[in-house]
């Protein structure tokens, strides 16, 4: 039995995988000449650019037609006496093409008092995938293999290999690795108070309310600890959330530097009355 590859199948179409294409040929030769067939799978190419008949899903060789290109990859001591089936037909696809985001996957536990500065930078962040429509369609992104660090106090420079699906044969990627880098730093905890904004108040009434400043706890690198200023922040209160009964408005964060990481409010509740 012999295995098959195909050659020379243009390039709009590919050929989908199919366990059937084999041949099976019987052979005359002399002497040992037979005994390396023993020892490892023989391997034949369809040649696609010549003696094969295309249909609107098909590729069809047939013996008549393919035998001399069969028999040109023998030895010129080897005859061949059969060969079955006389026919082979190849199903086809048009190649479709689709760009396809790279998923990135981190399992990084940093050393303490270290964060990262910024976010990862993947290259590339995405990729090309050329294959059958019926597989590519399938496809939304590529996910990477995962990257596992302990104790990171430094810049992180990796190179991660992509997971690609299994039908890899049929496939082809414009890349099979991204490069991934991270800046790290040094981080540490700041506290500012930050004033309290009350938002969609109604024209009818007015809101007196307390603190009118909260603190704020964030996390930041010390090379940008003293850039941080008051007005990078910024505290809200929608009064047209308000439920009926109470007596307090939640404040919410609207405006954080890009800078900082983990902002936490140290106060949950703002008191208020209205007054006419």
């Amino acid at each position: 039995m012999f295995l098959l590859k195909t050659e020379h199948v243009p390039s709009e179409d590919v050929i989908v995988s199919d366990k059937s294409h084999k041949l099976n040929i019987t052979l005359k030769s002399q002497g040992f000449n037979l005994i390396k067939y023993y020892f490892k799978t023989p391997e034949l190419a369809i040649d696609f650019s010549k003696n094969i008949n295309k249909t609107d899903s098909l590729y069809i060789w047939n013996k008549s037609s393919g035998y001399t290109n069969l028999a040109s990859q023998f030895d010129k001591n080897e005859e061949i006496i059969n060969v079955t089936p006389d026919t082979l037909r190849f199903r086809y696809d048009v190649n479709a093409v689709k760009k396809v985001p790279v998923k990135l996957h981190t399992d990084i536990r940093f050393n303490q008092g270290y964060d990262l500065l910024d976010d990862f930078s993947v290259k590339p962040d995405s990729i090309t995938i050329i294959g059958p429509h019926v597989i590519v369609d399938k496809i939304n992104y590529i996910n990477t293999d995962t990257l596992k660090l302990k104790k990171v106090k430094s810049n992180i420079n990796s190179i991660l290999n992509l997971k690609l699906p299994n039908t890899l044969n049929e496939l082809k990627f414009s890349d099979k690795q991204v490069s991934l880098k991270a800046s790290v730093s040094k981080f540490t905890e700041g506290i500012m108070k930050v004033p309290v904004i009350i938002t969609n108040v109604p024209d009818s009434i007015s809101v007196k309310y307390f603190p009118k400043k909260i603190a704020l706890t964030y996390y930041t690198s010390l090379s940008n600890f003293n850039n941080i200023k008051i007005e990078d922040f910024e505290v809200v209160c929608d009064f047209s959330k308000l439920v009926k009964g109470q007596s307090y408005l939640h404040p919410e964060v609207t405006k954080i530097p890009k800078s900082v990481k983990n902002v936490k409010i140290n106060q949950q509740q703002i008191e208020f009355i209205i007054t006419e």
